[in-house]
């Protein structure tokens, strides 16, 4: 067993601030990686800004980043500040850019790099360092070393097979404080998957069950919040990125699973967000596990079996409407991927795996 986590994490109100040090510690010139809205409207881009200025540190800022970003948009940033003499990537937002943050961290250490170097093991992984500041509560990928990018070539969404690691993760819940309903169950929905997928992963031991049960148990302080039956205060927003962080630990040791490799033509075909398409499975895939297995970490997240479970995320997720083509395309891209079939803790066959596809009524 090992546990491998090399982010230093600050959890706290005002952390950017608070931390300014630590931030601007990097470097001479950093490259804020970001979205194009969210940043600019919660507070976090002020205060990256704020800190870095007082500090003297130089920087760019890349705002370009989409929902579920490209290995294009990866390679636009590294064009347009190869020759900026940039020297740290700081990601604000979600998994979007924080995960492209990662990437273009990788590619302006390598600016020789091509996108078939993002999926080549055998290439040089190390990237400029990475300071994550996450602005959603769903992705923990402020604490996790996967990149997930959008292969428009392949139709799909596919990890880089280089790990970066952010050197530094800054987490304030005040960021989610204008988040919309919407927004905050879908990202807490997808924590909640990461909680239960890695738990559930042919590679899970002892040290993946340790942040994972602790995660659920944050998690489910939350549950009225994410349905929309009470307001959040500021301690529950702390429970939220607190839950999503642990989230990510867990995932960083042993990955996800079923759901999230199902996920992927659901979000890629129908542009359905990420949150609500890992959700649609989760029934399906807790119904195949074992029943010990489940019901303890449904017994964690505070649902007393599975039935209470499938009517909080139906619940929290609304109608979800999917063609039987669109199942079929999932179920065709896992059935023939050997390792995503071998990636549940459980016996996985064709049989099984129509079970979670397409037993799940919406």
């Amino acid at each position: 067993m090992k546990f491998y986590m090399p982010v230093k994490v600050f959890d706290e109100q005002e952390c950017v601030k608070n931390h300014a040090k630590e931030l601007c510690s990097f470097g001479k010139k950093a490259l804020i990686v970001t979205g194009r809205h969210s940043a600019f409207s919660n507070g976090s881009f002020d205060d990256v800004a704020e800190v870095l200025k007082n500090s003297g540190t130089d920087f760019e800022v890349f705002s370009d980043v989409e929902e579920n970003p490209s290995t294009e948009t990866v390679f636009a940033a590294r064009d347009r500040f190869m020759s900026e003499g940039i020297d740290h990537v700081i990601g604000i937002g979600g998994g979007s850019p924080m995960d492209a943050a990662k990437a273009i961290a990788l590619v302006l250490a390598h600016p020789e790099y091509s996108v078939d170097d993002l999926y080549d093991a055998a290439k040089d992984p190390s990237a400029l360092p990475v300071i994550c500041i996450p602005t959603t509560c769903g992705t923990g990928s402020e604490v996790t070393g996967v990149s997930v990018l959008t292969r428009h070539d392949k139709k799909t969404k596919i990890s880089m097979v280089h790990k970066v690691f952010s050197a530094l993760a800054l987490i304030d819940g005040k960021y989610i404080r204008n988040a919309s309903l919407s927004l905050i169950a879908n990202s807490s929905i997808d924590a909640l998957s990461h909680l239960l997928e890695s738990v559930l992963s042919a590679r899970a031991d002892a040290y993946v069950r340790m942040p994972a049960q602790f995660g659920l148990r944050e998690w489910s302080k939350t549950r009225d919040i994410i349905t929309g039956e009470r307001e959040a205060s500021d301690i529950d927003r702390a429970f939220l990125m607190r839950s999503s962080a642990l989230a990510g630990m867990s995932i960083a040791q042993s990955g996800t699973s079923l759901p999230h490799a199902l996920s992927y033509p659901l979000t890629y075909d129908l542009g359905l967000a990420h949150g609500r398409a890992v959700g649609f499975f989760l029934p399906g895939f807790l119904a195949a596990a074992p029943d010990p297995d489940r019901d303890e970490l449904l017994h964690a997240a505070g649902f007393s079996g599975l039935s209470e479970f499938n009517m909080f995320i139906h619940k929290a997720l609304g109608e979800i409407a999917v063609s039987e083509e669109e199942l079929n395309r999932s179920f065709e891209a896992v059935k023939n991927n050997a390792s995503k079939m071998k990636s549940a803790s459980f016996p996985v066959d064709e049989k099984v795996l129509g079970r979670i596809v397409f037993d799940t009524k919406w």
